[in-house]
């Protein structure tokens, strides 16, 4: 079932704006999901072109789907493309099921990694979630491996629900209450 054309919010932090996706964005995004730095711990192997093109285009069609989704990052100061931030329901073939949740995802370019700059983007979005969302409670899936991505999900009030494997690979399952701060 569709939930019809939505429209997409922005959002402001003191260092990002979270916004849609423009065309002009996807150069920047093609050469994040390309960076090893990037993709080490989300599946682990460098997009190409056409597959980041796919991703794009999926981040922009779940507003359309869900009334919710990714949000573009922008860095507030220079402009610069940052990463993205937000809220997916992929469907995946994991157990046990994210299915019907908010699952919440992050990624920043590796010249923005490691300044707190996705915690500031997900308390945003979450903020956002929490009057606008959908479901009792937001999950994530994460790398063992990705210690920086658990500090930020353990920040943002996530606890561990279940260790499992997903594309042949280790990873961690957490939730959260979609309202509690």
């Amino acid at each position: 079932m569709s939930a019809g054309i939505v429209a997409i919010p922005t959002l402001e932090t003191p260092r990002l704006r979270l916004r849609p996706y423009r065309l002009d964005d996807f150069d920047a995004y093609a050469a994040m999901w390309a960076d090893p730095a990037v993709v080490r711990f989300i599946g682990g192997a460098a997009f190409s072109r056409e597959a980041a093109w796919t991703r794009f285009l999926r981040q922009i069609g779940l507003w359309h789907h869900l009334s919710f989704g990714f949000f573009a990052l922008q860095h507030r100061e220079t402009g610069a493309f940052a990463g993205e931030a937000g809220f997916h329901d992929l469907r995946r073939a994991v157990t046990p099921s994210l299915e019907g949740t908010m699952e919440c995802g992050w990624a920043l370019t590796a010249a923005m990694q490691g300044q707190g700059l996705a915690e500031e983007a997900m308390r945003a979005a979450i903020g956002w979630a929490a009057v606008h969302g959908s479901g009792a409670r937001l999950t994530c899936m994460i790398n063992p491996g990705n210690g920086g991505s658990l500090r930020v999900a353990e920040k943002l009030g996530f606890a561990e629900f279940a260790r499992t494997t997903y594309g042949g690979s280790p990873i961690i399952l957490l939730e959260r209450s979609r309202q509690t701060a």
